[in-house]
């Protein structure tokens, strides 16, 4: 199993072969650094012919920081350019809203920074008739269900609200997945039997 995950690592496994997956997600990005260090450009030049989506979490950090963004202004910029671009190429961008960070109230609802990061993407998405999986809500109920002990299960290490392991990484892949269909059904085609 691997230590820290995300489900764009685990995405592959469930694509027929006639699928490749090209994971270039890197971590400790925001909208703003992933695409000022270059990052975005290797996903260009790929030339697929789907591309996800998703930031919010890095851009979610203090002002001082960075790589943080604003969710009303440059955050949405950042994300139109992002959809321009997969479409300058013939791609079909898809936007995943960032999922929740695990961190609760005292009285067991999710405390968490990222709704407008949601908001303002699923905004962006209708402003530009973009495909859009709201995995911040479905990761919001499966979450808070969970509660703060079960929760723990799928962190990458004790104590961090944040980052996935590798049943994590699997739990959001499955609310991804169950949305394809809706937002990409010629790409849902190609959904392999799971593994």
């Amino acid at each position: 199993t691997r230590e820290r995950s995300g489900w764009g690592q685990v995405l592959p496994e469930f694509f027929d072969p006639s699928v490749t997956v090209i994971n270039k997600a890197s971590s400790g990005r925001s909208s703003k650094s992933f695409y000022d260090e270059g990052k975005w450009a290797s996903v260009v030049a790929t030339q697929a012919d789907f591309v996800f989506i998703q930031f919010g979490h890095n851009d979610s950090h203090e002002p001082k920081f960075p790589e943080s963004t604003n969710a009303d202004t440059d955050y949405r910029e950042f994300l139109r350019r992002y959809i321009d671009d997969a479409r300058s190429i013939g791609a079909t961008p898809i936007l995943v809203t960032p999922m929740v960070r695990r961190t609760f109230h005292d009285d067991g609802t999710l405390d968490d920074n990222l709704k407008p990061y949601a908001e303002a993407m699923k905004a962006v998405a209708k402003e530009t008739q973009t495909a859009v999986i709201d995995l911040h809500s479905s990761s919001w109920k499966l979450v808070e269900a969970m509660g703060p002990g079960k929760a723990q299960k799928f962190a990458n290490k004790r104590g961090d609200p944040t980052h996935f392991n590798e049943k994590g990484a699997r739990a959001m892949l499955e609310l991804v997945l169950e949305e394809l269909p809706r937002v990409a059904p010629e790409l849902a085609k190609h959904l392999a039997s799971n593994p």
